[in-house]
This record gives structure tokens, sequence and C-alpha cells, in this order.
């Protein structure tokens, strides 16, 4: 192959790799695409999407794809697990668009990565190994050269390193330890015949607990709900995900509400995330190599952005080739300037977010009177840095 044949390859076919597939796509690259998966697809349950993701998904152009499979919330709202009071309501409807250009929304993880998929495969451009699990990698003036876990070697351009929280490539060039939280969630989704009325409310809602919270809202044009608990586990953790027991999330709710304690006896089968998140970096990009996503900046869920901020890499990585005329040191390095501070903002607020969320004792009463009396327009002027990205804006914490 000659340089110019060349693609693109990007580690990891999960909600990053597919955005920065499409965002290489419309700076007229071809894309390779390594999944260590043996199928291109995606696991979890519901997420939640600021207005900055669609603003990056209508730059990726699947923007029509992911609003036809989201359910658009009315409001959010902050109860207290114990006794119900309610801590904080945000509307999140006609006021909200105008303000941010975009809606809320909440939308199953699946449907989000099938739109990326539709888009990347309606391109031609973008072309899947499965079963392909990248383990070393070397660079040269022209290009990158990887190796799967069979020895079979790949070619490209650059290499984006899109590979999740355990990514490869971040071992490759950082080698960081990961921080194990000592939090457990649990996830699962119910049909909405099984979900109790009093609780189908059209609303990202979370009730907060003394170490403990539960999040609930509707997916799928409201016939299902999501359901998430989580809880600081009383055993030493190990990162990963298993099965769950019925048994091990009832007995850490004790104390709270009847109304709230409805959500943990209603799953029949769940799953159990025990995470982990890793310290910010001030370097993730590498010559012809780069990070995106949970790979450059893994982060708990506190802030409901992991999958919001994988797709304004993405752009962002976009708008810096655009910028450097597809010179991708150039453009590596601008990327990265631009999101370095902005995804370290996203996992340090989050970690402190997971300790307003489950405050105990004096704390618990500070974090109930936190937004007494707050005014719609000063709740929106507090988010005002998280919602109010775009494209036009994307490379502006670089200059």
């Amino acid at each position: 192959m000659t340089t110019q044949s060349l693609p693109v390859l990007v580690a990891g076919g999960g909600i990053g790799g597919l955005a920065a597939a499409l965002a290489l796509v419309r700076r007229g690259f071809t894309v390779k695409v390594l999944e260590q998966a043996s199928e291109i697809g995606e696991i979890g349950a519901g997420i939640q999407l600021g207005p900055n993701a669609f603003h990056a998904f209508d730059a990726l152009g699947v923007g029509d794809k992911a609003r036809s499979r989201s359910v658009f919330t009315d409001y959010m709202v902050m109860h207290d697990a114990i006794d119900e009071y309610q801590v904080a309501k945000v509307p999140t409807g006609e006021a909200f668009r105008r303000r941010f250009g975009n809606p809320y929304a909440v939308i199953h993880r699946v449907d989000v990565h099938l739109s990326l998929l539709e888009g990347a495969q309606e391109t031609g451009r973008v072309a899947f190994h499965t079963s392909t699990r990248v383990e070393r990698m070397e660079q040269d003036a022209e290009g990158v050269t990887v190796w799967d876990q069979n020895g079979q070697s790949y070619r490209g351009l650059a290499l984006i390193g899109a590979d999740g929280v355990r990514s490869a490539v971040r071992k490759t060039y950082v080698d960081d330890p990961h921080r194990v939280t000592g939090h457990v969630v649990y996830r699962s989704v119910i049909d909405k015949k099984d979900f109790p009325e009093d609780l189908q409310w059209n609303a990202a809602s979370i009730w907060v607990g003394p170490n403990c919270h539960l999040v609930h809202y509707p997916l799928r044009g409201g016939e299902q709900y999501n359901v998430v608990v989580t809880f600081h586990s009383r055993k030493e953790e190990e990162w990963g995900v298993t099965e769950g027991s019925r048994e091990e999330v009832q007995s850490y709710f004790t104390e709270i509400c009847p109304k709230a304690r409805q959500l943990i006896d209603l799953p029949k089968q769940w799953k159990r995330w025990a995470t982990a998140d890793r310290e910010p970096i001030g370097q993730w990009s590498f010559g012809r190599a780069t990070l995106l996503g949970d790979a450059a900046h893994p982060t708990t869920q506190y802030m409901a952005q992991g999958a919001c901020m994988a797709l304004e890499d993405a752009v962002t990585l976009g708008e810096a080739l655009r910028v450097h005329d597809n010179d991708f040191t150039r453009a590596f390095d601008l990327y990265q300037r631009s999101r370095i501070a902005r995804t370290a903002r996203i996992v340090l607020s989050s970690r402190e977010m997971g300790r307003i969320y489950h405050a105990k004792g004096v704390e618990r009463l500070v974090r109930n009177d936190l937004w007494r009396g707050r005014t719609t327009e000063r709740f929106y002027d507090a988010v005002e840095w998280l919602y109010g990205w775009n494209v036009a804006n994307c490379l502006a914490e670089a200059t």
C-alpha cells in the first residue's frame, strides 16, 4: 500500500471508536476499526445525553438517527432517599433547549452505538476487524504499525486509541495505574408494565442517600425504564463486571424510603460493575498516536458524561485535523490541548459529585440545602460550561 492509500487505524469499536471513525471519514480518510470482541456491538443499559452530545451527533452526521431513538425529558430531579425531600428540580423543556441549542435526553447505550454504526457503515469507508485485540504498536515518520494477539500486523497513517478503560494503547504510552473507587454500580432495564406507576416520570431522576443512590428514567419511547443503583462496598473490590445478586443490593438500602425502595425490588437480573477511574494526565498524544474517550479520561458515572465526552473528543479531533490540513502530529497536539482540562474537570467533578450524592449526617443536611431557592436560570448558568460546548468553540481551550 502506498502512504496515500493507507487507512487510519482505530483501536476499539465502541461509542468513541465509531465516533472517531465518522470524524476521520469527514476529513477524507478511510478507517480500519480493530475491535477485540467477536462482533461490533455494545452492552450496558441507559445513558444520559446533554445538549453537548447532540451538537456532536450533528457534527458527525448522525443527529437524526440519535434523536429518533432518544426520550426527551421534561426535567432532571433529585430527591433525598431517606425522607423524599426534593433537593432540586431542573426543567429541561423549551427554555432549556433555547439556552443550549439542543435537548436533554435519555437513551439506551445500544441505541447510541447503533446510530454511530449505521452512520459509519453508510459511508462505505470504514472497515471492521473483529476478534482483533491490539497488543503492540510502533510508529515512524510515515505511519503506524500495530500487531494483534495473533501476530497479524496492520499499517495505517495514524492510530486512535479508543480501546476503553483497559486501553492497550494507553498502556504502551502511559502505563499508569487505575484507581478502584470501592463504589459498586448495579444496572438493569425494566419493562414499563413492571415499573411502579408512581415513578413513571419523564425525567432523569436520582434518589440520593447515605453511601448510596438510585437512578431511574424512561427508555425507548417510555416502554422501558432504566434502573441504576450505586453503593459503597463493604469489601475490597476488583475492577470489573460480574453478574449481580439481588440479596446484595437489598442489603445496602435498608435506610431508604419505601417509594425509592421499590426500585431495588424490581429487577430479576442485575449486572454488577465495580467502578474505577484514573488520575487525569497532561499528555495523551504521542506523535502519530493519540487517545480518545475512556482510554484518555476514564471517569466515574456521577456527571453522566462518559459517552458525551467521547463524542466531543471525536468532533474536536476532526476539527483539529481540519485546522492543520490533516497533519496528524500537529492536529493531535491541538486536539489534546483542547480536551485535557475539560475532561479532567469531568473526572474530578464526578468524584466530588459522588461525595455530594452519598452525603450522610450533617453533610446530608448541607447537601439538601445547597440549591434551595435557586431559580431555573441559575441552574442553567451553573451548567453553561458543560452544556454550552459545540463545534464552533471546541478548540477554544487550546487558544
